[in-house]
């Protein structure tokens, strides 16, 4: 069985396990592990399953753990490319949501923020989602470009509504703008991982026996992906707006106006410091659903009561 994917099955993590897991894999330094020192811990937790299963105190077999989940994909076994890891969501996005969030002063620097911004998180999104699904490179491909054409689209239409109009009123300015990055964001993750809820997932038993796919089990894994995305967007873009309508009226502001942007920069990195994995911590990554919720030729299948599935990130 892939060691990933039975991490997640005999794992019963609570969220605050789960959070605590996530900030060790989002270690910035799991981006530069060596392909050498990847293999070496595959190889120690394939050839050692047991005790990899329950020695988890064991400080080499931890190390094996965190090099294998923050690098390999658990439904394919291959490596995850270095700019699509986990641990490089937080680095490469906190900056475009910073900048997709200030007041844009020409065409350049208010599309150049978005598009990079839908260009990352969709490719993210679609390489860390479930892999079993039956598709080809160029329909992913297809696919990937017209979901990000179309957040780009939308997530610039509050700023471009504001160029034309030029709204006044400071709910419509500031919290437009918020409430459309957070939808289009959850948007984009249900079209980014489509195929799942329309063509089925694998589901898996306790032992890792795929039982066929399910477009249920697709379907519970893109919406609570999609879930997970809105809250950290949201938050992580409400939040600093908030700190900078009271910033801006305090004494040192007034004396240093200069000092709104690296401010805003860092409460933008701070809250998504916290909500990355928090977002990523939600839900499990390897999914359980109740057999009975699940298609009827696959309940026909097995007695287990309940499946697994790779939710993804």
């Amino acid at each position: 069985m892939e060691p990933n994917l039975r991490f997640g099955i005999a794992q019963r993590q609570s969220f605050f396990q789960r959070f605590l897991l996530w900030t060790e894999l989002l270690d910035p330094t799991n981006l530069v592990i060596s392909i050498e020192k990847i293999e070496k811990s595959r190889q120690l937790l394939f050839t050692n399953e047991d005790s990899a299963r329950s020695n988890l105190d064991d400080q080499r077999i931890k190390d094996a753990w965190k090099m294998s989940l923050s690098t390999v994909h658990p439904d394919s076994s291959r490596l995850i490319p270095a700019v699509f890891r986990p641990a490089a969501f937080l680095p490469l996005t906190a900056p475009m949501v910073f900048l997709s969030m200030m007041p844009a002063k020409g065409i350049m620097s208010m599309v150049l923020p978005q598009v990079s911004f839908y260009a990352y998180t969709t490719a993210f999104t679609i390489i860390n989602g479930n892999a079993s699904y039956s598709h080809t490179p160029v329909e992913r491909v297809l696919l990937g470009g017209g979901v990000f054409a179309s957040s780009a689209f939308l997530g610039l239409l509050p700023q471009l509504a504001q160029m034309k109009y030029s709204l006044d009123n400071l709910w419509i300015k500031k919290a437009l703008p918020v409430v459309i990055f957070a939808q289009v964001s959850g948007l984009s993750t249900f079209a980014s991982r489509s195929f799942e809820s329309t063509r089925g997932i694998e589901v898996v038993d306790k032992e890792g026996s795929v039982l066929g796919h399910s477009r249920r089990a697709g379907r519970k894994a893109v919406r609570e992906t999609a879930v997970s995305r809105v809250l950290l967007f949201g938050t992580s873009a409400f939040i600093p707006e908030v700190f900078t309508y009271f910033y801006r009226r305090t004494r040192f502001f007034l004396q240093k106006p200069w000092s709104l942007w690296t401010t805003k920069l860092s409460c933008t990195i701070l809250v998504m410091g916290l909500m990355v994995p928090a977002s990523f911590s939600m839900f499990p990554q390897i999914g359980r659903i109740q057999c009975s919720k699940l298609e009827k030729e696959i309940q026909s299948l097995t007695e287990e009561t309940e499946l697994f599935y790779n939710r993804g990130v």
